[in-house]
């Protein structure tokens, strides 16, 4: 109950986009969730882009700073600060967190920030550190002894972040993604019109993710590839980035191309997920993987590596799905290939109701408006 919730104190969420990430989703469903609380809620990004603008109700104020990046948006988020004077303000992403605290600081405007952690502090899991990654770690050092709570997605995440940082224990706060199990489950319903995913087909496996080198999807490519050679199947991977051709190159080396699929983003994955017969996350770290709970809240059987992050966490240690060492394409392949296999799973839609909205919300709530509530 929000009892004592002044409801005229307005949250602002800062964001450089509602570009098809795993960070720009959870804002675009905090912000809905603060706006049915009945809070003035400002949605203000660094460009008004992005798929998840659908999903913004009329209730959020969309505030757009028509700006190319987070850094060339300062001046107008500080003109933005002193106008509008919010009494709390959240961030999220490593550059928006610096580029929020120091228009606080330059606008002189007593806002709270909170800054969310997007992923694991150590943006070099599994490969050598790179100078910009060492200059992000100083940065978020800054950020968060400097910041008034740093939500961390997992335990982890918190550990490692203090570790590096130095910030007080009791500022950082593990706050789980919010997901919209409902609304999730209802767009899975909708009509999939995919030849794979008809009758007497074989089983369709699915990921979901940036085709970026920590999502792991090269790993998957090979493992897929050892999993062919024993049985019929397929792999859709849904989602854009850099490694597309690195990708498609590896797939069709190893004369995959019939069975494999890089189909680009999809703003309603849901539907893959619901009909996949394994859902698989191959990444190398995480901060919260959110495509590996939407898959459950989907009731998606599930596969994934034990990788730095909230994998584990998620999956209770193998209790809701299989994990896998990370970076090992043969104990990857076995498991896909038990789960596809299996006669019955686990009823993953029970562990994903454990990350539902509205207490999430509240958990925010808490560290942005600790006076309030």
């Amino acid at each position: 109950m929000f009892t004592k919730l002044n409801m005229s104190h307005k949250i602002s969420l800062f964001a450089p986009s509602l570009r098809g990430g795993g960070a720009e989703r959870v804002m675009s469903v905090l912000a809905r969730g603060f706006a049915e609380k009945g809070l003035s809620v400002d949605l203000v990004l660094v460009n008004a882009t992005g798929p998840y603008l659908a999903d913004i109700p009329d209730s959020v104020r969309i505030v757009d700073l028509n700006s190319r990046r987070a850094l060339t948006a300062l001046p107008a988020l500080v003109r933005y600060l002193r106008r509008e004077r919010p009494a709390a303000m959240l961030s999220t992403l490593f550059h928006a967190n610096i580029v929020a605290l120091w228009a606080r600081a330059l606008s002189r405007v007593p806002v709270r920030v909170v800054i969310r952690l997007p992923n694991m502090l150590n943006a070099g899991v599994g490969r050598k550190q790179s100078v910009k990654d060492k200059i992000v770690s100083r940065l978020m050092t800054y950020a968060g002894r400097n910041a008034d709570a740093v939500v961390a997605l997992n335990g982890t995440m918190a550990a490692e972040f203090q570790t590096a940082t130095g910030v007080a224990q009791e500022k950082i706060k593990v706050i789980n993604n919010p997901f919209p199990v409902e609304r999730i489950a209802a767009r899975a319903k909708q009509p999939l019109n995919h030849p794979w995913f008809q009758a007497e087909q074989p089983p369709v496996v699915l990921a979901v993710g940036r085709l970026t080198h920590q999502k792991g999807f090269d790993d998957l490519i090979d493992a897929f590839a050892i999993l062919r050679r024993q049985q019929a199947a397929r792999l859709i991977i849904l989602g854009d980035g850099e490694l597309r051709p690195a990708l498609q190159a590896g797939i069709d080396e190893l004369g995959l191309s019939d069975d494999v699929a890089l189909p680009g983003f999809d703003d309603n994955p849901y539907q893959y997920m619901q009909r996949a017969a394994a859902f698989v996350l191959p990444s190398r770290w995480e901060g919260f993987p959110n495509a590996l709970t939407e898959a459950m809240a989907c009731g998606a059987p599930v596969v994934a590596t034990d990788c730095p992050g909230g994998s584990a966490e998620i999956l209770a240690h193998g209790k809701w799905g299989e994990l896998v060492p990370v970076g090992d394409p043969h104990a990857m392949a076995d498991a896909i290939g038990r789960t596809i296999n299996a006669d019955d799973h686990p009823g993953v839609e029970r562990r994903a109701d454990d990350f539902s909205v509205d207490g999430v919300v509240r958990l925010y709530l808490e560290q942005l408006l600790p006076d309030s509530l």
